[in-house]
């Protein structure tokens, strides 16, 4: 596995890929514009009617939504009633490329949740468990501003560690990690061109059942 900020000792199935797609990240921004441009941007409410603090989109087969029905996977946008934008090739491709790096070969996503940070936003610790196939992995690109990922355990009473993470750098998880408790601190102010006050952070997901 990679060396990551948690050391030589990193959690089984978790790796920490630093820069890994910092080469393409002003085509990812440009793809990423491009999904919200025909599947809005949108803040979601939890089952329980709360806002969250983030906005949202989806590309792929599916699109994981939120709201008083509950924490779901559809196949066509609530919004707009359309089929959710195809997957860009570029996020596939860097997709199985972090994944493969990490030592999950084959992995095939259906689903990119993506996810747009301003200052102060932030994500609360959660699993990722809405998804069909849980043997697949879970790979988090980050593109802009940069933000603390929270890296917790099994349990949300688990103290999570702190990882920076910057533009360009990719988080996989999997195995006996995949549904570990994570989150994003509040985002701090900045500027990132051409993002601005804003992060974006893509993360993909096997969300169907094959």
């Amino acid at each position: 596995m990679t060396p990551d900020l948690f050391g030589e000792t990193a959690p089984p199935g978790l790796a920490y890929l630093p820069g890994f797609a910092l080469a393409e990240e002003a085509a990812l921004i440009g793809a990423a514009l491009g999904v919200a441009a025909a599947a809005p941007l949108r803040v979601m409410s939890t089952p329980g009617g709360k806002k969250m603090s983030v906005a949202a989109t989806n590309c792929g087969a599916a699109g994981w939504v939120s709201d008083a029905r509950g924490y779901r996977y559809e196949r066509r946008d609530p919004l707009t009633s359309l089929p959710w934008p195809a997957m860009p090739g570029l996020f596939l491709t860097l997709a199985q490329a972090a994944a493969a790096q990490a030592g999950f070969a084959g992995f095939n996503p259906d689903a990119c949740l993506i996810n747009c940070y301003e200052p102060g936003a932030k994500m609360a610790l959660h699993q990722d468990k809405d998804e069909a196939d849980l043997t697949a992995p879970i790979v988090s690109i980050s593109l802009g501003l940069p933000a603390v990922f929270l890296w917790g355990g099994a349990n949300r009473s688990d103290k999570p560690a702190r990882l920076p993470l910057h533009s360009g750098d990719v988080v996989v998880w999997g195995g006996a990690t995949r549904l570990n408790f994570h989150g994003i601190a509040p985002l701090p102010s900045g500027h990132h061109p051409p993002l601005g006050a804003a992060r974006l952070n893509l993360t993909f997901r096997r969300a169907l059942r094959a």
